[in-house]
């Protein structure tokens, strides 16, 4: 062998045992997302940050690839699921590791991103990440491993509030192939935030994944035997896996370079014959979803239509009495609204109407009171006969937004366990929640907006998402 060939095998062989991850690009590609989520303003949680910072480290030093996210809104948690996904797509082993705040609501298990705007149940799925776009997404990629740790089972607000919201997180009912979920405590049960730099079950993983030699559920087994010891049985850590082959984070004698051949792992993959079955079993459950909008959208047509039935009635009942005058030889007589009390610019009358002054728009004084569709809203105020008047209508965003005034503050009846909804308008117009239908629409989409903070939105005409109407028209 010649002195060259020599000093660069040395070289190598030196590289190898001084830094084994330099190999791990030649056997084995290994993509890891995590994330952690602290700064909640309602609820905050002291070490998810802490916990996804250092199980990034952790990772990088095990040959990882690291995409690494603290305190995510829903934009960048379900971009970076994507991303994911497209980069497993090559092959290879992914992890997912997420802490922060998790609920189950109706069975399906949500992740809550920070800035979410949650006050019922029925936003959930608008405003937190549904795990099961993320196993979607797995199983979408077919590569060999997946790996998904979820460290977010703490105490949350929301499943003492919600009627249909259970404590933690609930069973995984289909685990994709070739995967390994961790729960950080067992289905239905709280785990604890720690006291620490980290939670419990991060604490436990750290010591344990860089130990080599041991199967991907050892390492599991001995986090759990860890945390039952270090919480005196009040937390157990559980798993679903429909793994086939061995995945070491660390091979026998702790080389990096020294992993299993992929192409095998791969072969040995389970199969996925029910794969159309489940495809109709989704369209099935979306036609259902759509019947079921189509229900509640007729319901709210015949309530709207009840309640106009009731102003005609109502009408019929006042000409009557007014024949009846007549014809006693006394006309009625003929009493304008009476002022009530003035804010500014606004003057409100007995007959629960609200005039501003400077548009010369009136006002109802309420909104309807309860979420409605925007083909709803609109029938409301059109039919609307507040103050004895005929014209009501839906508002423009411009005339919504002219009522908005950050000097003017009242709390919402339907405040949000993650956002405080304080209105900034009038006291003399109350809305019971934050947001309004405004008369634009684009498509299928109407146009929102939200007196919390004074933005616009667009949403889907047949999705309520706690919205009401207040009808408007132009004074004489």
């Amino acid at each position: 062998m010649q002195p060259g060939p020599i000093r660069i095998f040395l070289v190598l062989f030196i590289l190898a045992l001084i830094y084994p991850s330099t190999l791990q690009a030649a056997t084995e590609q290994r993509i890891a997302l995590v994330i952690g989520n602290s700064a909640y303003t309602s609820g905050p949680l002291k070490n998810p940050v802490n916990d996804a910072t250092d199980i990034a480290a952790a990772l990088k030093g095990l040959g990882f690839t690291v995409t690494l996210k603290t305190d995510a809104d829903l934009r960048v948690m379900k971009d970076e699921i994507d991303n994911f996904g497209d980069s497993l797509k090559k092959g290879g082993v992914g992890l997912f590791f997420y802490a922060g705040h998790g609920i189950q609501v109706g069975g399906a298990n949500y992740l809550i991103p920070v800035r979410a705007k949650i006050s019922n149940e029925k936003m959930i799925e608008h405003e937190a990440l549904d795990v099961n776009r993320l196993l979607s997404t797995l199983d979408n990629a077919g590569n060999i491993v997946n790996i998904v740790m979820l460290d977010a089972c703490r105490d949350n607000p929301l499943a003492r509030s919600f009627r249909n919201a259970g404590r933690g997180l609930a069973i995984i009912s289909k685990t994709p192939p070739s995967t390994i979920i961790s729960f950080s405590t067992g289905a239905n049960q709280v785990a604890a935030d720690g006291d620490g730099r980290n939670s419990p079950y991060t604490t436990a993983l750290l010591q344990n994944i860089k130990t080599p030699g041991l199967p991907v559920e050892q390492v599991f087994k001995r986090v759990r035997n860890k945390l039952v010891d270090d919480t005196q049985g009040k937390q157990e850590p559980a798993e679903y896996t429909t793994l086939r082959g061995d995945f070491y984070f660390i091979p026998q004698g702790g080389r990096l370079d020294n992993l299993p051949d992929t192409t095998h792992y791969a072969a040995k993959t389970m199969p996925r014959p029910d794969y159309d079955e489940l495809v109709q079993q989704k369209a099935a459950l979306e036609r259902e979803r759509q019947e079921l909008a189509r229900e509640k959208q007729d319901m709210e047509r015949q309530k709207a239509l009840d309640a106009e039935r009731k102003e005609l009635e109502a009408e019929r009942n006042k000409m009557a009495e007014e024949k009846k005058q007549l014809a006693m030889g006394s006309r009625p007589t003929v009493v304008g609204p009476r002022e009530t009390a003035r804010d500014g610019r606004f003057v409100a009358y007995d007959n629960g109407t609200v005039l501003d002054t400077s548009t010369n728009l009136m006002w109802a004084a309420k909104d309807i009171g309860s979420s409605i569709s925007w083909a709803s809203a609109k029938s409301y105020c059109e039919n609307y006969r507040g103050g004895g008047y005929s014209d009501w209508r839906m508002p423009t965003q411009d005339e919504l937004a002219g009522l908005y005034d950050t000097a003017k503050t009242y709390q919402s009846e339907c405040r949000s366990i993650f956002t405080t909804l304080d209105l900034h308008l009038t006291e003399l117009i109350r809305l019971t929640c934050y947001a309004l239908w405004a008369s634009e629409t684009r498509g299928s989409e109407a146009a929102f907006f939200y007196f919390d903070s004074g933005t616009r939105n667009w949403y889907h005409q047949s999705r309520d998402l706690g919205a009401r109407a207040l009808p408007v028209r132009f004074g004489k």
